[in-house]
């Protein structure tokens, strides 16, 4: 079947066609391709084209589609084990991998997505606690657990939607909303309210907004604002996480979170998620404490030895993420410098290997509210030019692009050349 009759023919069955919202290629001219291979930085659909992906599964492939070693740990795991729902040994490789090659991870838990881990997380830190507020930050983005879903960024964003039906008030009353990259709007919060909140949880690099990096002044004084109130700072580094860095964007910035929530990377392109940090907050997880959350398919042997070999491999290649860095930066320069030749208002947002194409008269985007006065017509435009050319990217404004280990200088400058004929 060709791309087109397969997504009309999903439309029956799947709401939109698509099992995930940005799938559906709300508010744009054309139909999604249906992708069936992918190969190194490659992928190709239904139809036979070919694309140049920055998309990456939305960051998981960052060794590249079909890596011969997460490719051979899979099918070697399948021939002896698929799932048992107990103990194996694969899990507790990842897991001793994690913590002692990730700083403030002292123990971890394994879990089955993002938003499984982000949740998980911010369960752990309410019953540590004992109290029930959060501080999250509009425009990022935890995934679509009820408590999160207040201007959460790009999902929303792109559906032009404030939250979402079906979330009830009181699911949502213990969420204090602060702004990105304002420490005094998180100061006002703690003033008010200090002894009732349980945690913060933000993106260190935002990705839902697009991507949008914290300053590291702010970081820092929302720890330092965490230790006086006795609330605790978790870092969502599902997208980050073993991306931007090994070690995650808590790396970059040198500032030292209670819990850390990982997903994406760690699963080799599989469906997995974990959350972990300090010894004496995940200690309250049952079976040692009283704070509930289990899951079946949870360490899943297939899943953890996809997880193993890639994070593994990432660990003993480091120099990747320096080769990864300037393909990042050949494209941002790139697209500044056409930016400038054609008088588009271009802001380029970048952390290493994960970066933003923003059509925005400000000048600059460093919190939602900026995110908001990007064009998006004017991107989508763009988006459309670049996918029928063969660069697949996020086809939302508020999305980011990830670059991986098999792009190359040639990947630039095809990258360069369709975007200077836009």
């Amino acid at each position: 079947m060709r791309n087109s009759d397969i997504f009309n023919e999903s439309k029956k069955y799947m709401p939109g066609g698509v099992n995930s919202p940005v799938r559906a290629y709300v508010g744009l001219t054309i139909d999604p391709p249906i992708i069936k291979k992918g190969s190194g930085a490659y992928i190709y659909d239904e139809d036979g084209n070919k694309y140049v992906d920055f998309i990456n599964a939305w960051g998981p492939m960052i060794l590249g589609h079909q890596d011969e070693d997460v490719v051979k740990a899979i099918k070697e795991t399948a021939e002896n084990e698929i799932a048992f729902g107990t103990q194996t040994e694969l899990e507790l490789k990842l897991a001793k991998h994690i913590c002692t090659t990730i700083d403030n991870v002292d123990m971890i838990r394994m879990v089955n997505s993002g938003t499984e881990a982000t949740m998980s997380a911010v369960k752990l830190a309410r019953g540590c606690t004992k109290r029930d507020k959060i501080i999250k930050f509009a425009g990022c983005y935890h995934g679509h657990f009820d408590g999160f879903l207040v201007q959460a960024g790009s999902g929303v964003m792109t559906s032009n939607i404030p939250g979402s039906p079906g979330v009830p008030e009181g699911s949502i009353a213990n969420t204090l909303v602060a702004k990105y990259n304002d420490l005094d709007s998180v100061k006002e919060l703690f003033e008010k309210q200090g002894e009732q909140i349980a945690a913060i949880i933000i993106e260190v690099v935002a990705g839902n907004m697009g991507v949008v990096p914290a300053k590291k002044e702010f970081l820092q004084g929302i720890r330092d604002l965490c230790t006086k109130y006795g609330a605790i700072l978790i870092f969502d580094e599902v997208m980050t996480g073993f991306r931007v860095a090994y070690k995650g964007a808590q790396s970059l910035y040198g500032v030292k979170p209670d819990l850390v929530t990982f997903a994406k990377i760690m699963g080799g392109g599989l469906p997995c998620g974990a959350y972990g940090g300090r010894r004496d907050l995940m200690e309250q997880l049952t079976p040692l404490g009283p704070v509930y959350q289990a899951g079946t398919m949870s360490g899943n042997p297939i899943v953890m030895a996809a997880g193993l070999a890639s994070v593994t491999k990432l660990y003993n290649n480091l120099s990747y993420y320096d080769q990864m860095d300037k393909i990042g930066e050949g494209i941002q320069k790139a697209a500044e410098e056409i930016g400038k030749e054609k008088g588009l208002p271009i802001v380029v947002n970048r952390a290493r290997t994960m970066m933003t194409i923003f059509f925005n008269e400000g000048g600059k985007v460093t919190n939602y509210d900026e995110a908001k006065k990007s064009d998006v017509k004017l991107y989508g435009r763009f988006f459309e030019h670049m996918l029928k050319g063969g660069i697949m990217m996020a086809p939302s404004q508020f999305e980011g692009m990830f670059i991986c280990v098999k792009h190359t200088k040639e990947h630039v400058e095809k990258f360069a050349e369709l975007m200077r004929k836009f």
